[in-house]
């Protein structure tokens, strides 16, 4: 009996046993695989519409808080003429009314434009936070990158499933 001119019986055998091992893997191993790869692709699909829709977002948030802080330069600009002129009407008493009162406005100011910045910088840290979440989407691809590192991927991800499984 040689593997080079096998006889009918071998053949019969490892035909049989090739049979029965790829109607398993077709019946349980591919449709694991072909469902991981699809929910991955969609995931992937999401984030990058995700992405999208916060660039735009961000875009816009910029040309309004760039507004928003040029409304808050000129109205304090108008409140420090209006305070100027009041001051130079009114005689000591209603000076040091007149102070007090662009003091509480420029308070009031500064209260807002640190609103602002309060939460520019958090929309920044978004941004940041979904850029780190692409940077270590990116380092995973370029460490899944050649065949050996995703067959070993692939390997640990069946035997998790197949572990749950086993356990439910």
């Amino acid at each position: 009996m040689s593997l080079i001119t096998p006889d009918f019986g071998l053949l019969f055998w490892m035909t049989l046993i090739f049979g029965i091992v790829f109607f398993i893997l077709a019946k349980f191993g591919f449709p694991v695989l072909t469902d991981m790869v699809r929910k991955r692709q969609e995931r992937i699909e999401k984030s990058l519409v995700d992405a999208r829709e916060i660039e735009a977002r961000m875009a816009t948030w910029k040309v309004e808080q760039a507004q928003m802080l040029e409304a808050t330069r000129k109205e304090q600009a108008q409140m420090l003429r209006e305070a100027t002129e009041t001051k130079a009407r009114i005689v000591s008493d209603a000076k040091a009314q007149a102070k007090a009162e662009a003091d509480k406005l420029l308070a009031e100011a500064k209260a807002r434009i640190e609103a602002e910045k309060e939460s520019a910088l958090r929309d920044v840290r978004k941004e940041i936070a979904l850029l780190s979440v692409q940077v270590a989407e990116k380092v995973l691809r370029n460490e899944l990158s050649d065949e050996g590192s995703q067959r070993a991927f692939i390997d640990k991800l069946v035997d998790e499933a197949s572990e749950a499984q086993l356990r439910s």
